[in-house]
């Protein structure tokens, strides 16, 4: 069975339909020639998505090619390439180390080869039409446009956004997570976390330097926003008067429900995605160190053991029984995945809730000593509710055979 396989854009479409009210001409014609470009290019994607895959295996080779300001990327000229020499453009060589560090991170740190895990090679277009306000990964190629100068800058300048949009094909050629709902969501979460984790990882940032924002660099100095989104905030990355407030919630208690239509982003995925990605930021900062040491090899190792329609309570239940394998039941990085979901209201399948509490608790208590004990405490109780739990199961099944 064929998946139908759809544009990944890092700007949602509720950004670009809040521009289109602005009283400012040229942002409201950026912001429409952006939607109708966009719209034009999800006509195309099924032919294009028909030769996805069928070229060699490259060594994660990458290319990138100058659009000119044009629509067609077939017709873009060759800008620079994995032998070449650094550009005279600063938008090429951007693209260039952006691929380049994204495919060094998955390879040092979980051992993939490229996008595919096969070598795929890594073509990068710059300048692709005129004050174009987005960048998207569509199945084979990552594009970039300029933006409009006003709202949006350059989008080759953000690391993390080229981050965000190759993970996507990583989750394509993975889990092929599909793109609408609580699924798309999830996808949505996972391009921001390994993102984010590309840029910690090129910078050598600990969970508590990062400053968990994708995109802070897509915004001209005139707009007044931290960023696109917030992993550590969740609705909190821009407050103003030109779009309003951060949508995104960060807790199952404030899900949005979108329609499942491109202009309902597909059921909410950029919105939604601020559930699982604050999880995600719980766990890190709660492991603490390194986030992709640790939280992003459970991350990873679940996205990979996930499926099509994995749900938020699915892949929650998989971060929890990635962390025991990878790292011991009871040990800090399982009770970090468990206080962190259950932060966000999603609990464990199987486990207490008094036992989320009392990792909550135990993650308050001082560093050292203190903070050992708790959690010997908390690996204490875990073991008798899971007796406790064992006898209940056993009188219920001793009961039913006396029927």
């Amino acid at each position: 069975m064929t998946r139908t396989r759809r544009l990944n854009c890092i700007i949602p479409p509720h950004l670009l339909e809040k521009l289109l009210r602005s009283d400012d001409s040229e942002v409201h014609q950026a912001a429409l020639g952006t939607l109708l470009t966009t719209a034009g290019l999800r006509g195309e994607r099924s032919v294009r998505a028909s030769f996805a895959g069928a070229a060699a295996p490259a060594n994660g080779r990458r290319t990138i090619f100058d659009c000119q300001n044009g629509r067609s990327l077939p017709l873009a000229v060759l800008a620079r390439s994995e032998d070449g020499p650094p550009s005279a453009d600063d938008s090429v060589n951007r693209a260039f180390d952006g691929l380049g560090t994204t495919h060094d991170f998955y390879r040092e740190v979980f051992g993939r080869d490229s996008i595919d895990d096969r070598g795929m090679r890594l073509d990068g277009h710059v300048h692709f039409s005129a004050n174009y306000n987005n960048a998207f990964w569509d199945g084979r190629e990552m594009v970039f446009g300029d933006g409009d100068g006003k709202v949006f800058t350059d989008f080759t300048q953000s690391p993390d956004v080229i981050g965000h949009e190759l993970t996507h094909g990583v989750t394509e050629h993975t889990a092929g997570l599909a793109y609408h709902n609580q699924s798309g969501a999830l996808n949505e979460s996972i391009s921001d976390v390994f993102g984010s984790l590309a840029k910690q990882w090129s910078l050598k940032q600990s969970a508590e330097e990062a400053d968990w924002l994708i995109g802070p660099e897509v915004f001209t100095p005139g707009v007044e926003a931290d960023a696109l989104r917030s992993l550590k905030a969740p609705g909190q990355a821009y407050d103003n008067a030109l779009f309003g407030k951060d949508p995104q919630p960060d807790h199952m208690s404030k899900f949005v429900n979108l329609p499942d239509t491109d202009r309902g982003d597909n059921g909410g995925v950029h919105i939604n995605s601020g559930i699982p990605n604050k999880a995600f930021y719980l766990t890190a900062v709660g492991i603490g160190g390194f986030a992709w040491e640790a939280a992003g090899l459970i991350w990873y190792e679940s996205l990979k053991a996930s499926s099509v329609e994995t749900q938020f309570q699915n892949f929650a239940d998989t971060t929890y029984q990635k962390a025991e394998e990878l790292f011991g039941a009871g040990g800090n990085e399982q009770l970090a995945v468990l206080g962190a979901w259950q932060e966000v209201g999603i609990q464990i399948s199987g486990v207490p809730a008094g036992v989320s509490r009392a990792r909550s608790r135990a993650s308050n208590r001082a560093g050292g000593a203190g903070r050992q004990d708790g959690l010997a405490e908390l690996t204490k109780q875990i073991g008798m509710l899971t007796s406790q739990v064992t006898a209940l199961a056993k009188d219920v099944a001793a009961l039913k055979g006396k029927k």
